[in-house]
């Protein structure tokens, strides 16, 4: 699957302590002796760059004082006589042996079909996961490529690389989370691989540009396919809709097997750019570059058109157009008229059309997966949500309002999201549980992020709606800390109902994770997924 498109740059340690805190900091070295005798000369102390062994050093400037006692030196003769020397400081590991068990897949490599629909490399495939199973992984996510599928002409579908693929899963006895992707890959943070949409679709966009999203620039985005065009039959005479039953129903009936057998665990829909629900507000073809807040983006005239009939039937016409001071792809919220603190997003007018513009997107997630439940009765479905933490300390939430989330500090924005895939017995995948907000706020502290804040808000949000909840890193991880944080928001502490994640995938399988360092923290870190000791926890 495209990477997860949240951009998260930094992972922060795992641990939380107030390097001003000197008592802290004190207890932490009460500890230490010294050969004579060493005191703590300052307690503002400096964070080394330097890990070592997964923990940040600290480096502390020790005073050497020989003999007894004296009185004060001179701040120059105690300059003479400094030594600087560094002490790991290790923070205790949380031990899961005996948690609940959380199954854990890895997703294959974007490139794993070709443009021909046939499997790249199967004999190194294999031997991956063999080296998977190996570790006790439950099972592995594909991309099922509409642009690959059904790429040279309308419900001629080619699934042949695809088979021979989940055969070779199958052989491993791993389990398989397919992913309908009916979106571009290529030209988001971590896509190795160009997979367009299908070249008969791209046919109709010359005719018909308004197929695609546009921003207020007029700039349009060949991700994936308007909203607005779910219900117009302007693809060969066919819906958005339809053409995306019509794909799902298809892989249903040629894989009836694998879901007879039991090997196909979930289906994954795409709902959006990245496979995700949200509007493709933040693209970097366009320009953008973290953090910026993004774009609305509803400037097609099947959109526009829908947008004038709301405003039209809430009895003001003229709210029927988008925002004209929103900024552009990588403006702040505060140098904005709409986002800025006490900005036109919270006015009768911004509110009106932050409803609709969220409201679009909640249909769509509804309707598409009303056809999934059609096409892949008895089998669980789910629906993937980006994390987008910048900006979230701020009062308007500016990036997530651009991408569909009307979430700004006084409404919760993705409760009515969990609602609808309740409706649809969907479970929710949910982005960015690797990520920690101490990290953002030292590398970008610009960008107002809080990815534990919005984690913490979904998550609950979808346990308050009673549905599954699974999660994906969106960055690559291999180190400890990274794991570790994952391990807590998938096992909540003392969350008084016991409330865990349903699964998680890693992303993603590359001969980087095989390297015997890493596999290594994998495999640690799967079997505390499952709950079983590990001998080495950090005391």
């Amino acid at each position: 699957m495209a990477a997860a498109s949240s951009f998260n740059l930094l992972r922060c340690p795992n641990y939380n302590i107030s390097l001003r805190n000197s008592k802290t900091c004190k207890r932490q070295f009460s500890s230490v002796k010294s050969q004579g005798s060493f005191r703590i000369k300052s307690v503002g102390l400096k964070s080394s760059s330097k890990k070592i062994h997964g923990c940040q050093s600290i480096v502390l400037a020790l005073v050497e004082e020989k003999g007894e006692k004296e009185d004060e030196k001179t701040d120059d003769s105690l300059q003479e006589r400094e030594k600087v020397q560094e002490f790991p400081l290790k923070v205790p590991e949380r031990d899961f042996a005996g948690t609940p068990y959380i199954p854990v897949y890895v997703m294959l490599p974007l490139g794993i079909i070709d443009q021909q629909c046939q499997l790249v490399d199967p004999e190194s495939l294999q031997k991956y996961l063999i080296t998977l199973k190996s570790a006790n992984v439950d099972g592995v996510m594909v991309d099922c490529w509409w642009g690959i599928v059904e790429g040279q002409s309308p419900q001629k579908y080619n699934w042949s690389g695809y088979r021979e693929l989940f055969d070779i899963v199958c052989r491993t006895k791993l389990k398989l989370q397919v992913v309908m992707s009916l979106h571009e890959c290529g030209g988001n943070v971590g896509d190795d691989a160009n997979i367009t949409l299908p070249k008969w679709i791209l046919q109709i966009g010359e005719d018909n540009p308004d197929i695609f999203f546009m921003d207020r620039e007029g700039q349009r985005n060949k991700e994936c396919l308007t909203w607005g065009i779910d219900k117009e039959r302007v693809l060969r005479g066919r819906t958005g809709l339809e053409v995306c039953f019509d794909y799902m129903r298809s892989f249903r009936m040629e894989f009836n097997d694998y879901f007879e057998d039991g090997i196909i665990s979930e289906i994954e829909i795409g709902l959006g750019p990245c496979g995700e629900l949200r509007y493709p507000s933040y693209p970097e073809r366009h320009g953008w570059k973290y953090p910026g807040i993004g774009q609305f983006q509803c400037y097609d005239k099947y959109l526009q058109k829908n947008l004038r009939k709301a405003a039209e039937a809430r009895g003001h016409p003229f709210w029927g157009r988008g925002p004209d001071n929103a900024g552009h792809y990588n403006s702040r919220p505060q140098d904005t008229g709409f986002f800025c603190d006490g900005g036109d997003y919270d006015s009768y007018y911004g509110r009106f059309f932050l409803r609709w513009y969220s409201q679009v997107l909640l249909d769509h997630g509804d309707r598409v997966l009303s056809l999934a439940n059609l096409a892949f009765e008895g089998t669980r479905i789910a629906a993937k949500v980006s994390g987008i933490h910048w900006w979230y300390k701020t009062a308007s939430h500016a990036a997530e309002l651009a991408a569909g989330f009307y979430n700004p500090s006084n409404r919760d924005g993705y409760a009515a999201i969990a609602q609808m895939l309740k409706k649809h017995d969907t479970a929710l995948n949910f982005t960015c549980v690797e990520l920690r907000t101490l990290a953002h706020e030292e590398g970008f502290p610009e960008a107002m992020a809080d990815p534990e804040g919005l984690v913490w808000q979904v998550l609950n949000a979808a346990w308050d709606a009673g549905i599954p909840v699974a999660s994906e890193n969106a960055l690559p991880c291999f180190d400890r800390d990274g794991y570790n944080k994952i391990l807590e928001n998938a096992k909540p502490r003392n969350d008084p109902d016991g409330r865990h994640l349903e699964a998680f995938t890693y992303l993603r399988l590359s001969p980087t994770l095989m390297e015997k360092t890493n596999f290594y923290e994998f495999e640690r870190f799967v079997k505390r997924m499952h709950g079983e000791a590990v001998l080495d926890l950090q005391a």
